[in-house]
């Protein structure tokens, strides 16, 4: 059972990262639209030939949010849907975008994550985030199970969260801080090799990631992911569609998604993370393993999410991770390329958009079109979603002709 591979990602667009916006401010529905079109333009194919869509929230619209696309589109979808997944929505968007496909529900499907934090507001309802945001990305609405019982005891946002993860890896397989430390090095050295990347013109050294300030101990900042503003988007299309398309083809071959909690304190073991059940889901689909990849794009929000992924993906032995990091070369030219265009630790994370730079840095790659930092003969990739902490997580297996 699962994806035949039928269904191929035909164009990309990725916004590049900016600290702040760089031109008039744009509603999110405008930036969708923009975003759609850049997709469309990219693959070769017309608005006309698009009947589904996969998209986020939407600041202008919190109900009905798949039909306030479409209507602004003004296309006739036989798919819709708003996929909330945080850091993972992206891949899982693609996913049930091929699968749409392979039923026959759909022929394209514009999958699109617009990041602009800045809207225009009126002055007489301004944009009030407030309540959203207060603890992080924690709910902390009346009624919320995070709001009796994890707010008032401290456990709330991220960076708290994932330090302590940090920690019991430490203490249970030990912990090199230089090791670690090469990670944000490796992917920064293809960020400087990307245009558009936030960090494209700064490079840096395991002793200034180490000389970074300590957010939340052991992670420094320079293990922590640059919030920026930008967007992406992909397009998605069956076979005749994708014959069509100006690019090569970059054939949806498996997938996985796992979402067993919300907040890591309902983990049963917070070393074995959703990634075990949602990779083995993606290489049995796709009949591959972990060793058939010709590069890999690890959602990487922090060095300490890239460890655990890439064990529990099957790329090392569990506890195991420090030693594959230090000896392999993770950049574009390295014996095991990994987040070639600077991953969210170098490119920058676009809010939830910064799941789909992982889709776009692998379909690039596939594609040929890399530019500086293209892996020589790629054709497979796996890519890696994640939401919340740990909680949420999507994987990809992806191939060329």
């Amino acid at each position: 059972m699962g994806l035949r591979g039928d269904a191929a990602i035909v164009g990309y667009t990725e916004l590049p990262s900016t600290k702040r916006p760089t031109g008039p401010l744009e509603f999110t529905l405008e930036q969708w639209a923009r975003l759609a079109k850049a997709a469309l333009d990219d693959a070769g194919l017309s608005a006309s030939d698009v009947d589904g869509i996969c998209t986020t929230h939407l600041q202008e619209s919190q109900i009905f949010v798949p039909s306030t696309v479409i209507e602004y589109l003004g296309i006739k979808a036989n798919f819709a849907e708003m996929v909330d997944l945080g850091g993972a929505s992206a891949a899982a968007m693609v996913w049930r975008a091929a699968a749409a496909i392979e039923l026959g529900l759909c022929n394209a499907v514009l999958c699109v994550i617009p990041a602009t934090p800045m809207t225009p507001v009126c002055a007489q309802k301004p944009l009030d985030v407030s309540e959203l945001m207060y603890f992080g990305a924690s709910s902390n609405r009346y009624g919320s199970p995070q709001a009796e019982f994890e707010i008032p005891y401290g456990n709330l946002g991220q960076n708290g969260p994932y330090g302590q993860v940090a920690t019991l890896y430490g203490a249970t397989y030990g912990y090199d801080e230089r090791v670690m430390a090469k990670i944000s090095v490796d992917q920064r050295v293809n960020a400087n090799h990307t245009p558009g990347a936030i960090f494209r013109d700064v490079p840096i050294t395991v002793d200034d990631v180490l000389t970074s300030p300590v957010i939340a101990a052991p992670l420094h900042m320079l293990e922590i992911v640059m919030p920026v503003m930008g967007g992406a988007a992909v397009l998605v299309t069956g076979a005749e569609l994708a014959r069509r398309s100006v690019n090569r083809p970059v054939w949806i071959k498996g997938f996985g998604e796992r979402v067993p909690y919300k907040t890591p304190t309902y983990a049963q073991e917070l070393l074995q993370t959703p990634m075990i059940k949602a990779a083995a889901s993606a290489f049995s689909m796709a009949g591959l393993t972990p060793a058939d990849m010709d590069m890999v794009s690890i959602y990487d929000c922090y060095t300490i999410t890239v460890l655990l992924s890439l064990e529990d993906a099957g790329f090392c032995q569990k506890g195991k991770g420090l030693q594959f990091v230090a000896e392999h070369d993770l950049t574009f030219r390295g014996d095991f390329p990994m987040n070639t265009a600077g991953g969210q630790l170098g490119y920058g994370q676009a809010g939830t958009a910064g799941g789909m730079h992982h889709i776009c840095d692998a379909a690039r790659q596939i594609m040929g079109r890399s530019g500086a930092t293209q892996v020589t003969d790629c054709n497979r990739a796996f890519v890696s979603g994640n939401g919340g902490i740990l909680s949420e997580q999507t994987t990809l297996v992806l191939e060329g002709d």
